[in-house]
């Protein structure tokens, strides 16, 4: 293989020319690849909660913009439904400058990385979410992308193949991950900047649901607003899909001002407790207790016994209950506390007697 130089089209014969068409053309992406949601906020200031995050990245992009240049790329970690493709988006527009939308599991073949890389304009950001199940050659591509903003191609096979490199504009990479600890350490290395999205507590949950009421034309008494705030699993997504949910019970009922006991009675007909826990929550927990005695069990075992997949059990059912404090991990497996016990309404002590526990 011939040494690396930069492009030189002149040298490049008419098959390899159509080779390097379709790897800059590459494949068609939508700007965004999910649906405009009128709920996301555009900007910093419309952006609810997250105040220590919206500080910094004021910070750094307000630097960016008085240097003139791209901003460093950055790394989103969070649990799912906490915001991170739509930090993306108010980043961009306070930015002003285009985002281009994909995800890991999207991006099949090093031409697909490609040919969005090199059809990305100068300063703007490309996302990339679930970027820890990005396959490893495509990642290796990146290292150069995101240090040299250049990308290497081979063209030809065999003793005719050469390797040319192709430059690129100065972009931003966002990447955003539920599971940092699967990123590797050379592709976390390389962001400059990392953010953390934790869960928001119900008052900031308030003031997204009085926005997302306003947006979606639906009244709530105060009373409503707290009911679902401290139901929403301290995740904007979930409280935005209460809202329309109650809605949905409020307008069959031809009720125009939801008032507590309205969503009160919607949640309790879609088995969410006050605390945001779910039927299937209340089972994980319940099958801990009743079936293993409290744990250890390991996270296959429990997430057969209640028919959800692994994956599905550690990133929406578990993170959320550990936080409340109904769940451990341990080494040897998953083990209910005391709060859970209590929640369930079974004294430990008495249960494990009854069981010969001890």
């Amino acid at each position: 293989m011939k040494k690396i130089k930069e492009v030189d089209v002149s040298i490049i014969d008419e098959e390899d020319k159509i080779s390097l068409k379709n790897v800059l053309l590459g494949t068609k992406q939508d700007e965004d690849i999910s649906s405009e949601n009128i709920l996301r906020p555009l900007t910093l200031k419309e952006f609810q909660g997250q105040e220590k995050v919206k500080e910094n990245l004021s910070i750094f992009i307000e630097a960016a913009r008085k240097r003139n240049e791209a901003l460093d790329h950055l790394f989103l970690v969070s649990p799912p439904g906490l915001g991170k493709t739509t930090l993306a988006g108010v980043i961009a527009n306070e930015l002003g400058v285009d985002i281009k939308f994909t995800s890991a599991p999207v991006l099949e073949k090093p031409k697909d990385l490609a040919g969005i890389l090199s059809n990305l304009n100068e300063k703007s950001i490309f996302f990339i979410d679930e970027i820890h199940r990005l396959k490893p050659q495509l990642e290796e591509m990146l290292y150069i992308a995101m240090e040299d903003f250049k990308i290497d191609w081979v063209l030809g096979q065999g003793s005719t193949a050469r390797t040319i490199r192709l430059p690129l504009p100065h972009f931003t990479l966002i990447g955003a991950t539920t599971k940092a600890g699967k990123v590797s350490s050379p592709l976390y290395a390389r962001f400059g900047i990392t953010i953390r999205m934790e869960y928001y507590p119900p008052v900031e949950l308030e003031d997204i649901i009085k926005r997302s009421a306003k947006i979606l034309n639906v009244e709530l008494t105060d009373g409503a607003v707290k009911k679902l705030s401290f139901s929403a699993r301290g995740t904007p997504r979930i409280a935005n899909r209460l809202i329309r949910r109650v809605r949905d019970f409020a307008t069959v009922k031809n009720v125009k001002l939801i008032r507590e006991e309205v969503a009160e009675d919607a949640l309790e007909k879609l088995e969410i407790n006050r605390n945001g826990l779910e039927a299937q929550d209340i089972k994980i927990l319940k099958n801990i207790i009743e079936i293993y005695n409290g744990g250890p069990v390991g996270a296959e075992t429990l997430a057969i016994s209640v028919g959800e997949s692994v994956s599905t059990l550690e990133d929406f059912y578990e993170p959320y209950l550990i936080q409340c404090g109904y769940l451990l991990r341990t080494p040897r497996g998953r083990i209910a506390t005391e709060s859970a016990y209590k929640l369930l309404g079974i004294d430990r002590m008495t249960y494990a007697e009854k069981h010969s526990l001890f």
